[in-house]
Formats: C-alpha cells, sequence, structure tokens
C-alpha cells in the first residue's frame, strides 16, 4: 500500500468523523489539468491581513497545481466561482456565525467557497486551515511545509467549519516559534508581538540603577534596609513614575495588547508601615502588589496589564480583586511532570491558588513547563500530562496559557511537542495519540513512524514504572539505574536503529529520525562523568597503574557536538553550555584525567545528612576518584544550611603530605563557598588534631560558576600515621544582600577529597 494512498485514506477518514463532509453530495472542481474557473475575491477596501491571506491561498494552490487563481477586489456582481476571503459584503450576508475574537470560517455556498475571521491572522489561520485539511498541506516543523503535487482539486461541495480556539493567549515556546509561517498556520502567538513589555519589569519600568542612590525610599524596606530588590508599593512617587514610563513605552508601541507590571525576579518584598498595613489586611505582599497594579490600571483603561503571581505574591489576596483589565500570571514551576497537574501532590499548592484567584477574576494566564531546564535535550517524557494539563487549564476558565518548552534552541523532541501543544489550543479533546500517529507519520515517514512511536512510549512507560518524578530542573544522572539505566537506554537506542533502517532511502527522514538519538547520546555522555573510573564511565585502568580515557571516546563527543549544531542545539541547559563550549568542557576533562588519590574508595561517614534531591553517590562521592564538573546536580554532594563534616576511615595507617577538597561556587543556585575548610587527623577516630584551615576568598557579588580547591600540605610529626581523616566545612552565615531570597539558605557542594 503505498503511502499517498494511506495519507489520502486518512483525509478521507477524518472529513467524514469530523463531520466535514458528506460521501453523498457533489464534490467541487477547483483545478483540473492545470486550469481552473476559480479567482480569489478579497473587499473593495482590503486589509493587509486580507491581501496577505489571499496570496498565500493563491500561492499554495499554484504551487499545488500549477494553475495561478487570479485575485480580485469584490465588485458588485458575485462571482459565480470564487474564494471569497475577509469581510466581503458576501460574507457579511452569508455568515453569522460566533466563532470569538480570534476564530474562523470555511463555508461552501453553491460553487463559492467562503473564508472568514474575526480578525485578521484568524482569517490567514482560516485559509491555512482549508490547505490542510481540504488540499493535503502540512506545516509540521519550521521546515518548508508539505505540499502534495495534484492536477485535480476537488473538495466537498458542503463544508460547513466554525472554528475557535479555546484560549485566548497561545504560546508555544519552541525554536519553531520563530517561523512567521507555523505561528500563522497554527493560530500561535508570541510575547514579542502581542506585549509592549513582558516579564519581571519592575526594574524595567524604574531602574534601580537610575533612581536608588537618590530616593531609597522608592524601593522596598527590607528587614529594616531599603533594597533594590523590589519597588515600594505605597508610595505615591513611585506610582507616578511607573506610570510615566509606561505612557512613554505605550507611545513608542501603540498596537501592543498586553503590558507586564510585574515584581523582579528577586525576593524582599516592602515591609514600610503602608505596605504592611496592606499585606496584613489581604494576608501577604500579593495585597499590596495588586493594589498597585490596580492603580496603574486605572490610568489605562484600554489595556490589558498583566501581572505576575510568583515565589512571595502566588496566593490570591483575601479580599482585593484586580481590576477588570488586570490579568493574573500564574505559574505552576513547583509541580513534577510525570503526573497530571490536577493529581500530582507537588501541584497542590498551585490548584489552591488557581481556585482562589479565579473567585476574584476571570482574566487568568498560566505560565506552564514543558521541558527540563537542567537539560534540554535529556529525555523528558510528559507525553501523558500534555493532554490533561492542556484540559484542566481549559476546565478551570483559564484564558491564555504560555508553555515554556526550551526556547530559541532545540530540545528533545522539540518538533513532536510543539505540534502537539499547538493542536491542542485548538481543540483539547482531540486525541493525543492521534496526534502523535499524525505527526510521525509525514514527518519521519510512514516505515520509521511505528518505531518512533515505539521509542516514546517505551520512554514513558519507562518513567511511570520507575515512580520516579519527572523535573523540570532534573538530571539524567539521578535516574541511573531505574528509567535511564544503561539497560533501558540500549533498548531504546535498539529501537532508533530499526527508525533509521527504515529512513535509511530518503535522506530527509534519515536526518529527522538521527535527531532524537541526541537525548539518548547526551544521557550516555552525563553519565559517563558521572560514574568516571567506574563501569559507564570515561575511564579504563591501563596496565593496572594508570586511568586512560576510552579509545575514541573524544571522537564521539566530537560527533554528537556537531550533531547538535545540525539540529539547532544553541545552548544544552537554561543559560548552560553551547556546543562548542560543552566541548572545550570534555576536552579538559579528558586532558586532565584521574588525580591520584589514596583514600579512594574509603568508608566516609558524615555528621549532617546530604540532599536528598541531589544524591549523587551519597557519602562515597568525596572519595570516588571522580571530580566535580560544573554541574551542582551530579558528581556533588550538597548541603543545604548545615555545615558538611565528613571523616574519612582508612583501611590502614599511613602517611600523606597533601589534601585537596573541592567546593562549588555557583549563586545563580545559592551553592556558594563555604566561611572556613577545617581539616583534621586521627589515628583512633577519637582523638583529632586540627592540621589546617583554609579561607574562602572575599564574596563580591557574581554569578559565575566556580570549582574552588582548598589545598594544604600537611605536616606529621615523624612517624606519625593517619586512620581517620576529617573535612569541616562551615556554610557562610547568611545569604549576600545580593543573592537574598526568603525561602533560601546558603548551600554547599563539595567534591572531591584528594589525598596523596
Amino acid at each position: 500500500m503505498s503511502r499517498s494512498f494511506i495519507r489520502l485514506l486518512a483525509m478521507l477518514l477524518w472529513y467524514i468523523s469530523t463531520g466535514a463532509v458528506s460521501t453523498h453530495a457533489q464534490d467541487l472542481i477547483l483545478v483540473n489539468n492545470g486550469k481552473s474557473d476559480y479567482k480569489i475575491v478579497i473587499p473593495a477596501k482590503f486589509s493587509k491581513a486580507e491581501s496577505n491571506a489571499a496570496a498565500v491561498l493563491q500561492q499554495y494552490i499554484s504551487r499545488i497545481s500549477g494553475c495561478l487563481l487570479p485575485i480580485e477586489n469584490e465588485s458588485n456582481k458575485r462571482a459565480p466561482q470564487a474564494f471569497y476571503l475577509g469581510q466581503t459584503s458576501f460574507a457579511a450576508k452569508a455568515l453569522k456565525a460566533d466563532v470569538g475574537d480570534q476564530g474562523y470560517v470555511i463555508t461552501t455556498l453553491k460553487s463559492n467557497i467562503l473564508i472568514k475571521g474575526s480578525s485578521g491572522s484568524a482569517l490567514v489561520t482560516g485559509v491555512y486551515a482549508f490547505l490542510e485539511n481540504y488540499l493535503g498541506c502540512q506545516k509540521l516543523s519550521d521546515e518548508d511545509a508539505m505540499i502534495p503535487d495534484l492536477k485535480l482539486i476537488k473538495i466537498p461541495a458542503n463544508i460547513q467549519v466554525e472554528k475557535k480556539p479555546v484560549f485566548e493567549y497561545r504560546e508555544d515556546y519552541f525554536p519553531l516559534a520563530h517561523d512567521n509561517e507555523y505561528l500563522a498556520w497554527h493560530g500561535l502567538q508570541r510575547l514579542d508581538d502581542l506585549w509592549g513589555l513582558w516579564g519581571h519589569s519592575f526594574n524595567k519600568l524604574m531602574p534601580a540603577k537610575t533612581f536608588f542612590s537618590q530616593h531609597p525610599e522608592y524601593y522596598a524596606l527590607v528587614k529594616g534596609k531599603r533594597q533594590p530588590s523590589q519597588l515600594c508599593m505605597s508610595n505615591e512617587d513611585v506610582l507616578k513614575i511607573v506610570v510615566s514610563s509606561l505612557k512613554s513605552q505605550m507611545a513608542d508601541k501603540p498596537d501592543a495588547e498586553y503590558w507586564s507590571v510585574s515584581q523582579n525576579d528577586e525576593s524582599g518584598y516592602c515591609e514600610c508601615d503602608k505596605c504592611k498595613a496592606l499585606n496584613d489586611k489581604e494576608g501577604g505582599p500579593q495585597g499590596s502588589l495588586i493594589y498597585f497594579v490596580n492603580k496603574i490600571a486605572q490610568q489605562f483603561p484600554d489595556k490589558k496589564i498583566t501581572t505576575m503571581a510568583y515565589e512571595y505574591s502566588h496566593k490570591p489576596p483575601n479580599t482585593l480583586k484586580p481590576a477588570n483589565n488586570v490579568y493574573i500570571f500564574l505559574s505552576d514551576i513547583d509541580a513534577y511532570r510525570d503526573k497530571p497537574l490536577s493529581q500530582e501532590g507537588t501541584a497542590s499548592s498551585f490548584r489552591h491558588d488557581l481556585d482562589g484567584w479565579r473567585a476574584l477574576t476571570p482574566n487568568i494566564f498560566v505560565w506552564d513547563y514543558v521541558t527540563n531546564f537542567s537539560n534540554y535535550l535529556a529525555p523528558f517524557p510528559d507525553w501523558n500530562t500534555l493532554q490533561a494539563n492542556i484540559q484542566f487549564f481549559r476546565d478551570k476558565g483559564v484564558k491564555g496559557i504560555f508553555e515554556q518548552g526550551s526556547g530559541d534552541t532545540y530540545s528533545e523532541l522539540a518538533e513532536l511537542k510543539s505540534y502537539i501543544i499547538a493542536k491542542l489550543f485548538w481543540n483539547c479533546d482531540e486525541h493525543i495519540d492521534t496526534i502523535i500517529a499524525h505527526f510521525s507519520n509525514d514527518f519521519y515517514g510512514a516505515g520509521s513512524a511505528k518505531y518512533v512511536i515505539e521509542y516514546i512510549r517505551l520512554m514513558q512507560n519507562n518513567l511511570l514504572n520507575s515512580k520516579k518524578k519527572l523535573d523540570i530542573y532534573g538530571n539524567p544522572i539521578n535516574e541511573f539505574g531505574s528509567w535511564l539505566s544503561p539497560e533501558q537506554i540500549d533498548k531504546c537506542s535498539t529501537i532508533l536503529d530499526q527508525a533509521e533502517a527504515a529512513a535509511e532511502n530518503n535522506p530527509v527522514y534519515a536526518r529527522r529520525v538521527a535527531r532524537i538519538r541526541l537525548s539518548l547520546e547526551f544521557t550516555v555522555l552525563q553519565q559517563a562523568k558521572f560514574y568516571g573510573i567506574e563501569k559507564h564511565g570515561i575511564f579504563r585502568k591501563k596496565d593496572n597503574e594508570t586511568w586512560i580515557p576510552i579509545p575514541n571516546f573524544k571522537e564521539r563527543v566530537q560527533r554528537f557536538v556537531k550533531s547538535c549544531k545540525i539540529a539547532g542545539v544553541t545552548e544544552l541547559a537554561e543559560g548552560g553550555l553551547s556546543p562548542d563550549q560543552y566541548m572545550a568542557e570534555w576536552d579538559t576533562i579528558l586532558k586532565n584525567g584521574v588525580n591520584p588519590s589514596i583514600v579512594v574508595g574509603s568508608k566516609v561517614s558524615l555528621k549532617y545528612p546530604f540532599s536528598g534531591e541531589y544524591p549523587s553517590k551519597g557519602a562515597r562521592t568525596l572519595v570516588d576518584g571522580n571530580p566535580g564538573y560544573k554541574d551542582f546536580s551530579y558528581n556533588w554532594l550538597c548541603f543545604f544550611g548545615t555545615p558538611m563534616e565528613a571523616t574519612i576511615e582508612l583501611e590502614m595507617p599511613i602517611a600523606f603530605s597533601n589534601i585537596r577538597v573541592d567546593f562549588l561556587g555557583d549563586p545563580r543556585h545559592w551553592f556558594f563557598l563555604p566561611e572556613s575548610v577545617t581539616i583534621e587527623i586521627s589515628v583512633n577516630g577519637s582523638d583529632f588534631r586540627q592540621v589546617a584551615v583554609l579561607k574562602s576568598p572575599p564574596m563580591d557579588e557574581h554569578y559565575m560558576v566556580e570549582v574552588h580547591q582548598y589545598q594544604a600540605p600537611i605536616k606529621l610529626k615523624k612517624s606519625e600515621t593517619v586512620k581517620y581523616i576529617r573535612v569541616i566545612a562551615q556554610p557562610v552565615s547568611s545569604l549576600p544582600d545580593w543573592r537574598y531570597r526568603d525561602n533560601k539558605k546558603p548551600a554547599l557542594a563539595c567534591d572531591e577529597i584528594f589525598v596523596w
């Protein structure tokens, strides 16, 4: 059975199932053997969008059949066979459908086809919907659309389609969002096109570097001290300055629909007497925020003012209702993704907040997350939650969704995930398995599609069967031995081998299938760093003396990096390494090799518990012979709010002359170098002698990731040997002002302890 036949059969079944066609009606012949009696009619006074819609329809029909339909302005004489696009007089009389502010209508009247949108962009989306659903065109990614080659174009004679999106605002934030045709085709939107000001905006509206030194009273009073973390919500001068700033920016962007008036991405809200009174009345700092935002909204009644319910402001006020033109942007960032938000325990606070805000306002947008921000290429099988979550938002009356994927960089199966979300935004009830099957058949080819689907299902089932949580800041290292074990990766790899074999005669399909393998290869490389000198690690022992990299391992990394660049990977994590930087990191790892240490494999006991969120290898992380690199989530033993006190017990007493302990500084993730590192030694495990105290350098404001080595020579007494080595690291007493956050404590990350 040919692929063309399968595709035509699928289209026919779709028409029948949706009621878009009657098998008894006579078809309309649009083009026959390169000729047509049809024309494209737009209003006499047409808009830019209507002209664009006509050009799109004309070009695609020409590319399908070789026939160029003429475009004409509407006249008093009705054309007997024509496409009527946009707000024509004919459509105004014939169509009375209510499709909201962003919907479209496609209908046939005798031999005419009418396509009308409630807005210009909706009209263009309606034209693309006609091309997809009736002429067999497909826009599956940011590559060129798929267009059939037809001599005869015919459509059902009784089309009656009324379509409107489920949500007012629909952003699908993947690299495909940069393709304007992809957005128009799927009726998606983009922040840059709708928002005059987006995101955390206080510092954009009223920069601290401009005002703080002369007017600290404009900013938050935090623990008795004015800080530029946030604005003072009750200060009338602040209100005047922000209003003036908005007026100026609105003049530059008169067409922008939304304007963000939102707290900075910092803690430290204002505790002055006036703000505190508002907050006490409304149950928290969200009170003074909504009070302030409402004041702003009163000044701009024709604009939609958005504000984030985020961090300290996530809860709804007790009584204060947002103004009618205020939109609440609520984030579900704290929830795991292996279960739908309606069921996931870590989403209970989000669900409670959502219900609370809904009781105050119908204007709610949700900021949702559908990727792994710490490792964009890592497998992230949230397929079982995508549809359930979007349906949940619909059922809760949410008006808009910002689905944050990997943004500008390619991530695991980005094309498929983006396509699924785009379809669900317009029809939450179209089954996700149907969408995946349709996409896979056309994007990867019929031969490869079944293996791609099998791969997706296996990865999903592995996760669910493991009972592990799916974290948007997770690491494939932490899943080693469960759903991302080497054995499971081998099974997934075998399935992709079959998919690649089925696509080998088609270079386009082969390239697309090969892109899927990036996730498995990334996982293998990261796990190799984690295991170092152990099984599945980077190094092998040569002649029982020195450790050397596995043969051709560097070439393997080089192939991976090359494939990343071809696929459009610009960074491997949010704010993380580019492919070239990733290669440079590997060059350093392979060049430095393994440092000798006489305590490798020794017994380690800890006085204080390490973080269960980032368990690494437990206490033996400190003596496994594998140094930590620059990612705190693996190869580092992490301590939150406690000192680190580790005691190494050697197999037998020895003499040594040097010790080095490595700690990670990563202020962005609240890891700071210790205040001090103390080294003690003992021969019996009870009586310890202090032999070194090492201090950290001054802690100036910075957000660089650094590995700091605390090294000291050890002077033993004559003939003295040591069986126990104790390392005590004291965390800084408090977070610095420049990285302060209420719910955070300074954390320690240690790896490795080298002794020689």
